[in-house]
């Protein structure tokens, strides 16, 4: 069991920057991989990024290469995720997951956190 709480979001102008974290608690928590997901109004879950336990592979959607970066620090059992060049249609909540593996798809995260807001203006 895992239980995961994200925090940091918030409201910010284009072209901006937030830090997302998501601190995960519960048995042998740091041994899964961690994937970041986003929710727009209408539209479906999508993968933003995933780090793997050890912290070294990660994964980034296209939307996002080269503006976000993943993290995690494993003695602190939380993961992060930088944002920054913020765009109005990044504008979602923001999920964080964990499951065994390296995945892109929500199907296969088995634990979720409550989602933080993110929202930017133009």
């Amino acid at each position: 069991q895992v239980h995961l709480v994200e925090s940091g979001g918030g409201l910010v102008q284009a072209g901006g920057s937030l830090k997302l974290s998501c601190a995960a608690s519960g048995r042998t928590s740091n041994s899964y991989t961690i994937g970041w997901f986003l929710q727009a109004p209408g539209k479906e879950r999508e993968f933003v990024a995933r780090i793997s336990y050890t912290g070294g592979r990660t994964n980034y959607a296209d939307s996002v290469k080269g503006r976000f970066t993943i993290s995690r620090d494993n003695a602190k059992n939380t993961v992060y995720l930088q944002m920054n060049s913020l765009k109005p249609e990044d504008t979602a909540v923001y999920y964080c997951a964990a499951g065994r593996g390296g995945s892109d798809n929500r199907g296969e995260y088995n634990y979720w956190g409550q989602g933080t807001q993110v929202t930017v203006s133009s």
